[in-house]
């Protein structure tokens, strides 16, 4: 696109670009795409736009009177430069919602946003728990979900507001000893120290719409746990069952409690505890959160592991092989088609909180199981989800006489701001920036 086609809103940004083209903005990240992707997208777009080419260019002239410049061997005296990007905080493949980004000099504030507080909408879908805790993972148990009802939800989300302990899933991205959390999980082998509970806030957590069984499409992943995997997931439900004990709560050990013992308990939060399932690859058991364990599991030779994406729960990365986990492995055939109830909640809460976490243990409470099905990120600091506020992410599919006003504005609105903040340093960080540790993440 030539300089004469474009609107003259945009000739009239280039010619102040170097106040203008560094700050922060939300973009609506949509579902089913890694929040790298999103920043690799958003680039692709900004490199061979007219809107950046200022921008770019002070920023290869800007190297070249380096004064190592002239040191550099002759590979590394490249002429081509991106335009740097960074975001505050990873989202789920699966979540939808403010993905705050960051532009040059911008990526420096990134860590402002690690502090902040979040509001989220999540459903929760019950009568199945996950290795990660929501859809796109693998079945390792199923529990009654019948005696689940509104009036019992409510109920148990008391425990769940205020300044609450949470412990990540053994499926997170967590590094132990340099490794990451599923990687322990899925060779069948407990973390070799007791991932310990994390202190976080729900400053409001409340019901937003409740959906009967039957009345809405939210369905249970078909994809099963098998071998090492499953069997870790028994071994921490026995775990996480005793701890649950202490708190005056606990839980169905299998599939075996029928709905009316349940019933006949107050609140529908406290339950007759049954002694934890035997190792039969057969019967699904309940997950559970990790706890220590001081041997490795060295019994039986290790399985050929499948080839399971990477998914990358508790940290931002820009990893480009992110994918889904596939969905094509057969499931058990139920009895009857399930017909579970699900709720959505809306939360806002500190850094740090995994809403998966919150709907595994939602539905440990409640005597069954439960993942998170969907999750939208409403807000995050300042920036809301908004159509004025927020960049659509298929305004880069209409063009750059579409997306290039609207960042235009968010980064003078930005700039706006930035007389009350502090001054970045000298950027010298990599092409593509990343920052700040979130679930959804």
């Amino acid at each position: 696109m030539s300089l004469r086609r474009l609107p003259l809103k945009i000739h009239a940004a280039m010619s102040d670009a170097a106040r203008t083209m560094d700050g922060v903005f939300a973009v609506h990240k949509p579902a089913d795409i890694t929040s790298a992707q999103v920043l690799r997208d958003l680039q692709r777009q900004f490199n061979r736009s007219e809107f950046f080419k200022p921008w770019l260019e002070a920023e290869r002239q800007r190297l070249r009177e380096e004064p190592n410049w002239s040191n550099r061997r002759r590979g590394k005296k490249s002429k081509w430069v991106d335009v740097k990007l960074g975001h505050g905080g990873t989202l789920d493949p699966i979540a939808t919602g403010v993905l705050i980004t960051a532009i040059g000099k911008g990526t420096k504030q990134l860590n402002n946003f690690l502090g902040c507080t979040k509001t989220y909408e999540a459903v929760v879908l019950f009568g199945v728990a996950t290795d990660s805790y929501d859809r796109v993972g693998k079945v390792v148990s199923r529990a009654p979900y019948e005696h689940v009802t509104r009036e019992k939800v409510e109920e148990a989300l008391k425990k769940f507001r205020g300044n609450i302990m949470q412990r990540p899933s053994i499926f997170s991205a967590l590094k132990v000893n340099g490794k990451k959390l599923y990687e322990y999980a899925r060779e069948g082998k407990e973390p070799p120290v007791e991932i310990l509970e994390r202190p976080v806030e729900v400053s409001n957590l409340e019901i937003v719409e409740w959906y009967e069984g039957g009345s809405h499409n939210y369905v249970w992943p078909t994809e099963e746990a098998e071998g090492p995997e499953k069997d870790v997931a028994k071994k921490m439900l026995g775990k996480e069952s005793a701890i649950l004990a202490t708190d005056g709560i606990t839980v169905a050990a299998d599939d075996s409690v029928v709905a009316s013992e349940k019933s006949e308990q107050p609140e529908g939060i406290s339950h007759k505890r049954k002694s934890p399932p035997p190792s039969d690859p057969t019967e699904p058991a309940e997950p559970t959160e990790p706890q220590e364990s001081t041997k490795e599991e060295t019994s039986e030779p290790p399985v050929k592991r499948q080839k399971l994406e990477p998914e990358n729960k508790a940290e931002p990365t820009t990893t480009i092989n992110e994918e889904l986990p596939s969905t094509t492995t057969p499931a058990v055939e139920p009895q009857t088609s399930p017909t579970p109830p699900a709720v959505k909640l809306t939360m806002t809460v500190s850094s740090g909180f995994y809403v998966r976490s919150l709907s595994h243990d939602l539905g440990l409470a409640l005597g069954s199981n439960a993942i998170m099905s969907e999750l939208v990120r409403t807000r995050q600091g300042d920036f809301e989800l908004s159509p004025d506020k927020t960049l659509e992410y298929s305004d880069m599919e209409a063009g750059e006489s579409v997306w290039a006003p609207k960042v235009q504005r968010f980064l003078e609105e930005w700039n706006g701001k930035g007389a009350q903040q502090e001054e970045p340093q000298a950027d010298n960080g990599p092409a593509v920036a990343d920052a700040g540790k979130e679930e959804e993440k």
